[in-house]
Formats: structure tokens, sequence, C-alpha cells
């Protein structure tokens, strides 16, 4: 169990976690600001989809 939690601990370390994190976070002020514009929504919304894709593929794949 703890060997588990310190594994996904670490993957959140991973370069494609930070930038999804960074992104996120700052989705979430320019929200907040009222100031979220298309092409911030279009870059988004690739790098969220290529996260989530490739960890859907990385389960199907164990």
């Amino acid at each position: 169990m703890k060997e588990l939690a310190l594994k996904r601990l670490t993957n959140l370390f991973t370069v494609k976690s930070i930038v999804t994190i960074t992104l996120t976070i700052t989705f979430c002020v320019l929200e907040c600001c009222g100031s979220l514009s298309q092409d911030y929504m279009t870059i988004y919304t690739a790098v969220i989809g290529f996260y989530f894709g490739t960890q859907s593929k990385k389960d199907e794949d164990v």
C-alpha cells in the first residue's frame, strides 16, 4: 500500500503531469478573472485530451 502511494506520488512529478497541473491552475485563474480566451481553451483541451488519452492507454496495457 505504501509502495503504491509512493509510486503515484513520483508519477505526479513527471513533466507531463507538471504541465497539465500548471495549465489547469492557469485555466482556473483565467476563468475567475474572466479573461479566458478561445485560443487558451483550444490548447488546454488538446493537452488534457492527450494526458487522459495516454493514461487510459496505459491502463489498457497493464
